[in-house]
């Protein structure tokens, strides 16, 4: 059997495979990585079977991660999706200025973010904004709080997922860029 993608699906497509990519690796591929699963067999659940992980250098891994360096802390990465591209540009303005994080990457609403969610008993279909949030784990609470202050949505989307391993000079750069 033969694909056949029109020409006019193609630059389309090619610019939304990077960012699925991305947000499939930060949401299932980190998490599944953690070190608290690394030295030991688990389950997967999508097979039944046992597998060992290899061992993945980060901040709970003992010697010689993150947890080990003083000049970095444990850190998370915290998704919060936004209607338009003005009410995502004014978020991440005052969550840098307030030092609640290190850097805020805006996906843009044209680059196919599209949610589909249950509000109210209604399935709603949204194009938003994607907010990709670094920032250290103990300001996890005040930034949902400034989130939900600043937010146009009833209940804003903050999820935070931890950083088990990275860059380390990037890694002391977002502890210096954010308050204590």
């Amino acid at each position: 059997m033969t694909l056949k993608i029109r020409s006019s699906t193609v630059p389309s497509l090619c610019r939304r495979l990077p960012l699925v990519g991305a947000l499939c690796m930060l949401s299932f591929g980190l998490t599944n990585l953690t070190p608290s699963l690394s030295s030991s067999s688990f389950k997967t659940p999508w097979s039944g079977f046992s597998r060992q992980l290899p061992s993945v250098k980060g901040i709970h891994s003992g010697s010689g991660g993150m947890e080990g360096n003083s000049n970095t802390v444990p850190s998370v990465v915290v998704y919060v999706t936004v209607p338009t591209k003005e009410a995502g540009k004014k978020l991440a303005e005052s969550i840098v200025t307030e030092k609640l994080a290190a850097c805020v990457n805006r996906v843009p609403v044209n680059a196919g973010v599209e949610s589909v969610y249950q509000w109210e008993g209604k399935i709603q279909t949204d194009s938003e904004e994607l907010l990709i949030i670094k920032t250290r784990e103990s300001l996890l609470e005040p930034l949902e709080e400034h989130v939900k202050v600043n937010h146009e949505y009833d209940v804003p989307e903050v999820i935070a997922i931890p950083i088990t391993g990275g860059s380390l000079q990037y890694l002391e750069w977002l502890k210096n860029s954010t308050r204590d």
